[in-house]
C-alpha cells in the first residue's frame, strides 16, 4: 500500500474514533498488553516474550515512564489459539495504549482487524506471514522479518550447497508454516528449475508420524524442508532418524528454539534453520542480551530481544508524538528512525522494517551454531533404499 493511502486510512480511523482518544488520555498508566501463548506447548515462548516487555517497561519507569505516566504491563493467555485470539483482542484493545503481539502468525491474522477498529496501536515481535502487513493496516506494525523474506534466504542456500537434491517439503498445516513452506517451495524450484518430490501437510494434534515418514521415504528424499514449529519438527527429525532416513532435514525460525533441542535429541545433530544474524554479537544489544538470558532462564529466547524491541518502539513512538493516541503514534513511527538493540530502525510503507536478513544456523554438539555465509556444508549421506516406517 503506498503511502497516500496509508494516511489516508489514517485518516479515517482518526475520524471514527474520537471517543476513544478521549478514553486513552484519561487514563492514570500507559498500558501495555503481551498477548501470546501463556499455556500449553508453547507457553514458554509467551513467558520470554512477557519477561522482555516488563524488563523494557521497567527501564523506561527508572527514568521517568513515558509522557510522564507510568509503564504497565499485563498479560492475556491467546493459547496459539486464533478464536482465543480474537476474544483476548475484544477484552484488550478498549483497556490499553498498545499489544505486544500475538506470538504465533494466525493469532495476529485474526486478531489485528480488532486493534485496528479499536484503535489500538499493535506490534508483533514474532508473527513472520506476510498478509499481516499487507493488508495496510496503519496501526499495525511487526519488527521481525517475513516468511517471503525467509523462505527465499533457504531456498537460495539450499540450492547453493544441496546442488541436485532430491527435495520434499511437509508443513503443520499452520498460518505460518504453509506460508513459510510455499515461499520456500516457489523459490527453490524457480532457482533450481526442478520439482519437489513431494509437498505435504502432518497434522499438529499428532505425535506418531508414521505416515508421513512412509511418504518421504516413498520417493527417497536426501533433504527435507519443514515448514512449523519445533515441538512437531523435533518429534518429525526424530521420527525420520528412528526410521532410517539421513536426509538433511532444513527448517525455519519456528524450529529456531532451544526447546527443539531436547525434543529432538540426538537427531537434533545437523538440522540446519534459518534466523537472524547472532544477536549476542551485535554491540548495541549485549546490555539487554545479558539480562534477557537472566531473565530466560539462562538462554536467549529467539523472539525476547524483538518483544523488548516492540516494546520500546511503541514507547518511543509514543515519546515522540505527546500521545498514547495509535494513528499519531503511527504517524511518528514513519517519521523518525527507532534505536534498537539491532541498531537504528525504519519503517517500511507497509510497517515491516526496512531491513531483517535472515542466515542459516546449524545444529552442532547439541547448540545452534551460525553457519558462515562462506563456509561449505557436507550433504548427509544419500537416502537409503526406501523401506516402509514401522507402526
Amino acid at each position: 500500500m503506498c503511502v497516500a493511502k496509508l494516511w489516508k486510512r489514517m485518516a479515517a480511523v482518526a475520524a471514527s474514533a474520537l471517543l476513544l482518544t478521549g478514553m486513552a488520555c484519561g487514563r492514570k498508566n500507559v498500558t501495555l498488553l503481551v498477548a501470546a501463548p501463556m499455556t500449553g506447548e508453547q507457553a514458554q515462548n509467551g513467558k520470554d516474550l512477557l519477561a522482555a516487555v516488563q524488563l523494557a517497561a521497567q527501564e523506561w519507569n527508572a527514568k521517568g515512564g513515558v509522557l510522564g505516566k507510568k509503564i504497565v504491563v499485563v498479560a492475556a493467555d491467546d493459547k496459539g489459539d486464533p478464536n482465543t485470539a480474537v476474544k483476548v483482542a475484544e477484552e484488550w484493545a478498549p483497556k490499553v495504549d498498545a499489544v505486544i503481539g500475538h506470538y504465533n502468525s494466525s493469532c495476529t491474522l485474526a486478531a489485528m482487524e480488532v486493534y485496528y477498529k479499536q484503535r489500538t496501536l499493535m506490534i508483533t515481535p514474532s508473527s513472520t506471514n506476510p498478509e499481516i502487513t499487507e493488508r495496510g493496516y496503519p496501526t499495525i506494525f511487526r519488527v521481525c522479518g517475513r516468511d517471503d523474506q525467509q523462505g527465499k534466504a533457504a531456498a537460495k542456500y539450499v540450492a547453493s550447497h544441496f546442488p541436485g537434491a532430491t527435495v520434499a517439503v511437509l508443513h503443520d498445516k499452520s498460518t505460518y508454516g504453509q506460508e513459510l513452506a510455499s515461499e520456500f517451495m516457489k523459490n527453490w524450484e524457480y532457482l533450481t528449475k526442478s520439482k519437489l518430490a513431494l509437498y505435504g501437510a502432518l497434522d499438529r494434534s499428532h505425535v506418531d508420524f508414521t505416515d508421513e515418514i512412509n511418504r518421504l521415504k516413498a520417493v527417497n528424499p536426501t533433504l527435507v524442508y519443514f515448514g512449523g514449529l519445533w515441538p512437531q519438527g523435533g518429534e518429525l527429525v526424530k521420527q525420520m532418524r528412528a526410521a532410517g532416513m539421513t536426509a538433511t532435514f532444513v527448517s525455519g525460525d519456528g524450529c529456531f528454539d532451544p526447546q527443539f533441542l531436547p525434543v529432538a535429541g540426538p537427531a537434533a545433530e545437523g538440522v540446519l534453520v534459518t534466523f537472524i544474524p547472532n544477536q549476542e554479537t551485535l554491540p548495541s544489544a549485549k546490555p539487554v542480551v545479558a539480562e534477557l538470558k537472566r531473565l530466560c532462564g539462562g538462554h536467549l529466547a529467539p523472539y525476547a530481544l524483538y518483544a523488548y524491541t516492540a516494546a520500546n518502539v511503541a514507547l518511543q513512538g509514543m515519546q515522540k508524538a505527546g500521545t498514547t493516541d495509535a494513528v499519531e503514534v503511527a504517524r511518528a513511527l514513519h517519521q523518525m528512525e527507532v534505536s534498537t538493540p539491532f541498531g537504528m530502525m525504519k519503517f517500511d510503507d507497509k510497517n515491516d522494517p526496512q531491513q531483517s536478513p535472515y542466515v542459516m544456523w546449524e545444529v552442532k554438539n547439541g547448540k545452534f551454531v551460525e553457519v558462515p555465509s562462506d563456509a561449505p556444508v557436507t550433504p548427509a549421506p544419500a537416502a537409503a533404499a526406501a523401506q516402509p516406517a514401522k507402526k
